[in-house]
């Protein structure tokens, strides 16, 4: 390709893939050794509520992001997360590794992925040419998809076949190789010069806060938040899978089954991602109650059957139709809102829904002391099926158009009140 002649995105890109590779073993190797070392869903639900809670809280790094040094963020970043993922087979050699030692540890991780990931994606038109954009973010997107497919399941074998301790000094030398190829790029000067003198911290304040506003107004004052309703209901659920997986894979098979049910969310996820395009020629209310319920199904057998195969199967089948909806609510999001107000109206939505994962993780941990991960399971895929209840007693919902034919007035959004130029809010009259 092209595009990957270009020695500068090559290094980000490489840069993003070994990055990836680095989440993925660090994620499975840390939630099973927290199980491991305490026996309990419930640390580890509180484990995945320490680290999902950077994630809500994601748009306060972004003045950081676009005040700092894109190079020197990249570089640090991935050094710190190197020299912290270390600090776990050190403790265990000195015998003081712990669960409170992890739970410490990894919302720090988890607070400098969170200035990563944005400074990556900032990077890119800093150095391509704004032809190339679409064909870098596909390549940054697919390339996302595939290691988290790929390296969430061979993490889970590696813990089985080396220990997770083993896991975590090869880790930390994907993040120094990281850093290393991060330190080959090239910012062009005239670019990052302009972006520093186009930053005015107080004048980027006061514009936050009233795009935050008005992001608000325009969800909560359109039938949009009935879109987030099912977001905040399927991240809730998701949350509180992620927290008792560990112990549902140990009962169905060990370690690797864990690496193998998050590929499963990975390769469901991105089936369906690729088909969302299909999803268009139907009703999109009718095809959003259908597919969520297929999902709540699949998703409550895999649970319910307990069978290392068939559940992996039933599992990943159930995140097709919910990748193939997300991709289709985004394309209607994009269609039916103006360009001004889209990033503050998709930012608002992102972080509220997030929020909602941390507080499943933690609950599902806490319900986990109480009855079995199975039953936890299963009731998850309940929660999904929650949506499609929604979409079918809401008449506004269930009688959606074709993706094409709905427009802004469908989800009785008031475009007319935006200045299209500026963002402000026009005068009536």
């Amino acid at each position: 390709m092209e595009i990957l002649k270009d020695k500068n995105f090559l290094f980000l890109f490489l840069g993003r893939i070994v990055t990836n590779i680095g989440d993925s073993l660090y994620y499975v190797a840390t939630m099973w050794l927290v199980y491991e070392l305490s026996q309990s869903s419930f640390y580890v639900g509180l484990a995945g509520f320490l680290v999902l809670v950077p994630k809500a809280l994601q748009f306060l790094t972004g003045p950081f992001v676009d005040k700092w040094d894109i190079k020197k963020i990249l570089v640090t970043t991935q050094l710190l997360q190197c020299l912290l993922l270390i600090l776990i087979p050190v403790a265990y050699t000195l015998h003081f590794l712990t669960v409170p030692f992890l739970l410490v540890l990894m919302p720090c991780i988890a607070i400098i992925e969170e200035f990563a990931y944005p400074t990556q994606t900032k990077a890119l038109p800093l150095i391509l040419k704004k032809t190339d954009l679409i064909k870098g973010n596909s390549l940054f997107s697919f390339a996302y998809q595939g290691v988290d497919l790929v390296f969430n399941a061979l993490a889970g074998i590696l813990v089985a076949l080396i220990g997770a301790i083993s896991l975590f000094i090869v880790d930390s030398v994907t993040f120094g190789i990281a850093a290393m190829l991060f330190s080959f790029l090239k910012i062009p000067k005239k670019r990052k010069a302009q972006l520093a003198a186009d930053v005015r911290e107080e004048a980027a304040f006061i514009s936050y806060k009233r795009d935050l506003f008005e992001g608000f107004s325009i969800v909560f004052g359109s039938l949009l938040w009935v879109f987030l309703l099912g977001s905040v209901v399927a991240n809730f659920a998701i949350g509180m899978t992620m927290a008792i997986l560990p112990s549902f894979a140990n009962n169905i098979g060990g370690v690797e089954m864990y690496g193998f049910l998050l590929t499963a969310v990975s390769a469901g996820s991105l089936i369906g991602a690729l088909l969302g395009s299909v999803l268009g020629k139907f009703r999109v209310g009718v095809i959003s109650i259908v597919c969520f319920a297929l999902g709540a199904g699949s998703w409550t057998l895999s649970a319910l059957i307990g069978s290392p195969i068939i559940s992996t199967v039933l599992f990943g089948l159930a995140w097709i139709p919910i990748g193939a909806v997300n991709v289709l609510f985004a394309g209607i999001d994009q269609a039916v809102l103006p360009n001004h107000v889209l990033g503050r109206v998709n930012s608002v939505m992102y972080s509220i829904s997030v929020v909602a994962m941390p507080i499943g993780s933690l609950l599902g941990g806490y319900l986990a002391t109480t009855m079995s991960s199975s039953t936890i399971f299963a009731f998850t895929g309940i929660g999904v099926f929650f949506i499609s209840l929604v979409w079918l007693a809401h008449p506004d919902l269930r009688t959606l158009p074709k993706a094409h034919d709905i427009d802004a007035s469908t989800f009785k959004i008031n475009t007319q009140s935006f200045d299209h130029d500026t963002g402000k809010e026009a005068p009536f009259g």
